[in-house]
């Protein structure tokens, strides 16, 4: 079965959103954007709003989806993300709310090249979303787990 999880790539001024967050396997700091499991009974859209919120302390405008990725993990689990492009609000301080995070980063593109990253995907998500890939969110809107 898969597990449902929600990413988010924001942007402001070339500078993308990531949080720094340990690794479960390792415990070295990993980057990753603001993402997580979606909860029994929520839909992708409020996970993705929950998610950034906690892990950023900002209130996150979904605007597009950006794709959708399963993903076998090295544990062997399943896991399906739908990432999101949008909007935080522009003079906001991201400030994390979850104490698993460590702290948050506005990155480049090229700053990013040399970071240790949670997964392929984060570097696929970006890559997505700065070639301009965007769907409506009524594709997911709906979507809701049922763990």
């Amino acid at each position: 079965m898969w597990a449902l999880t929600v990413a988010a790539v924001i942007e402001r001024q070339g500078r993308f959103l990531f949080v720094e967050e340990p690794d479960k396997v390792t415990g070295l700091p990993v980057l990753n954007q603001p993402a997580g499991h979606v909860e029994s009974g929520e839909s992708v859209l409020d996970a993705v709003r929950r998610e950034v919120r906690e892990e950023t302390g900002l209130a996150f405008t979904p605007e597009a989806i950006v794709g959708l990725y399963p993903l076998k993990a090295a544990n062997g689990s399943d896991y399906f993300r739908v990432c999101f492009a949008g909007t935080v609000p522009e003079a906001a301080v991201a400030a994390p709310e979850d104490p698993a995070i460590l702290r948050c980063h506005w990155l480049t593109r090229e700053e990013l090249a040399s970071a240790s990253l949670r997964s392929g995907w984060v570097l696929r998500c970006l890559e997505d979303a700065l070639r301009g890939r965007r769907f409506p969110l009524d594709l997911v809107a709906e979507i809701r787990s049922e763990r």
